[in-house]
């Protein structure tokens, strides 16, 4: 099954179940919604007839037949309205009226005159000051045949000297009712055929764009060539994809990654190569071979040496890196004592400390324990205190602080140094990118802040560097362990 269909069926699905259930609702709510339109309105009606009918009641003429044709009248009345589609040709209304004892005293339908109405809830409630109303229904268990009664105090002052009720049948509603409910019916039918069609153009669409990527994909892995055209890509996400498709097809070629790497190292190893070269020519040459040039001979001896260490020094970092960088995992992590492992790091530094006159500042938080590889950590973290060796001016301060917050553990070291600049920041972690050092003018090789920043990554923490008004500051957040009954370093 292709992905296009399932996205469409998982589609139609979620529009088809959401659909049917807020309609489903919007139906229920049409019909309790209708009888609360219709109660309100009998409750204006009852309570504008309880004012037209005070004074009658105390008059003691309520009993007349001028009151009693005008009820009659009013129930054989024909409207012959059309409401919205629908035709009223008969008055539903039924009104009648009783004293305070709930004796019924005029009926519009002339069927209760004399009868006792004072047990019903709307007569009931009324004479009580309470709100008057009930539902009964014409047949037992026919909910169709349901009329609704609502009534209203006629008052003399604060008496209550008689009821008005005001009924009218459920049945007379109906029709909107049921019309209402068509009409959404299939408006909402409509709804979900548009919602459908939407859903297979989208559905189609993706499909299209995604079949251009994989035929992209299957030309590429039968060796063939294959470029997609980005006019043919509609979508900006898939559009990426596509130049991400290219970038690494580019990249798994060996046309940008291995030439721009063997360019930047060539580069990196020419310099001391061509020192060391020159250095030997000097020294070959006969000039030098005297007694009196035995100082420059030593320059020179000195400056073969410096530029071997610094080959060295590239290709362990090299090596090193290429070992991280290939590394997926951790394998074999042990809890790890930073604050151990910062002391033993310093003491292999403090004869280049003592040299430059710097103050060491050690700020620990005991338990600083993370589950680690030893090798690894040793090398970044010495990396890292190198960093801060060479920028850190003479007589200066290099603080070292370990912490605990929020569950995690931080390792930050501060130099006094200059600030980074600010087009330095973006390449600092660059393979080969490296800042002349204060003391000499010379780089590093480029590649220490890289290994650290894999070092970090394999340990599931995060490396950052800023600037602050003490100084630079090299930030790593480690997630330590839990137990810190092991130490090691």
């Amino acid at each position: 099954m292709s992905l296009s269909l399932r996205i469409f069926i998982i589609y139609m699905l979620f529009v088809t179940l959401c659909s049917y259930f807020v309609l489903r609702t919007v139906m229920e709510e049409i019909r309790p919604g209708v009888r609360q339109s219709t109660e309100e309105t009998l409750v204006d009606t009852a309570n504008l007839l309880a004012e037209f009918l005070r004074e009658p009641m105390l008059n003691n003429k309520i009993n007349n037949e001028f009151y009693a044709d005008i009820f009659r009248a009013y129930g054989q009345r024909m409207p012959n309205a059309s409401i919205w589609g629908v035709n009223k040709f008969a008055v539903n209304h039924r009104i009648y009226v009783t004293d305070k004892n709930g004796i019924v005293l005029l009926d519009s339908k002339n069927i209760a005159v004399g009868q006792d109405y004072s047990q019903w809830n709307d007569v009931y409630l009324t004479l009580q000051g309470k709100y008057g109303a009930r539902s009964s229904h014409e047949i037992e268990g026919d909910e169709s045949s349901s009329i609704m009664y609502v009534a209203a105090p006629i008052k003399e002052g604060d008496e209550i000297i008689g009821v008005v009720s005001v009924a009218k049948p459920n049945r007379s509603v109906q029709p909107f009712i049921d019309r209402t409910q068509r009409r959404l019916g299939i408006l909402g039918g409509g709804l979900i055929l548009l919602g459908l069609l939407s859903g297979a153009i989208f559905s189609w669409w993706l499909s299209r764009e995604l079949r251009k990527l994989r035929e992209y994909a299957v030309n590429v892995s039968q060796g063939e060539r294959a470029i997609i055209p980005e006019s043919k890509i509609a979508s900006g996400e898939l559009r990426q994809l596509a130049q991400a498709l290219e970038s690494m097809r580019s990249e798994l070629d060996g046309k940008a990654y291995i030439e721009r790497y063997v360019q930047t190292l060539a580069h990196e190893l020419k310099s001391p190569l061509a020192g060391i070269r020159a250095a030997t020519e000097l020294l070959q040459s006969p000039l030098l071979q005297t007694p009196d040039n035995d100082q420059q001979r030593q320059r020179f001896i000195n400056n073969i040496d410096s530029e071997s260490l610094r080959l060295q020094q590239l290709i362990e970092r090299l090596l090193n890196l290429a070992l991280v960088e290939q590394q997926q995992t951790l394998h074999d992590p042990k809890p790890i004592d930073l604050n151990l492992l910062l002391d033993e790091l310093l003491d292999n530094h403090m004869a280049r400390i003592s040299q430059q006159q710097l103050q060491i500042k050690r700020d620990y938080s005991p338990g600083a324990i993370v589950s680690g590889e030893l090798f690894l950590l040793r090398q970044a973290i010495n990396n890292l205190l190198d960093n801060a060796l060479d920028f850190t001016p003479q007589v200066g301060v290099i603080c070292v602080r370990t912490r605990k917050e929020n569950g995690q553990l931080f390792l930050s070291i501060t130099n006094q140094g200059e600030p980074i600049p600010d087009f330095a920041f973006a390449r600092l972690t660059e393979r080969f990118f490296s800042l002349p050092r204060p003391a000499t003018g010379k780089k590093s090789t480029g590649l220490g802040l890289n290994f650290v920043q894999e070092v970090v990554a394999l340990h599931n923490g995060s490396l950052e560097l800023r600037n602050t008004h003490d100084g630079v500051v090299a930030v790593v957040n480690f997630l330590p362990v839990l137990s810190s009954n092991h130490g090691g370093g």
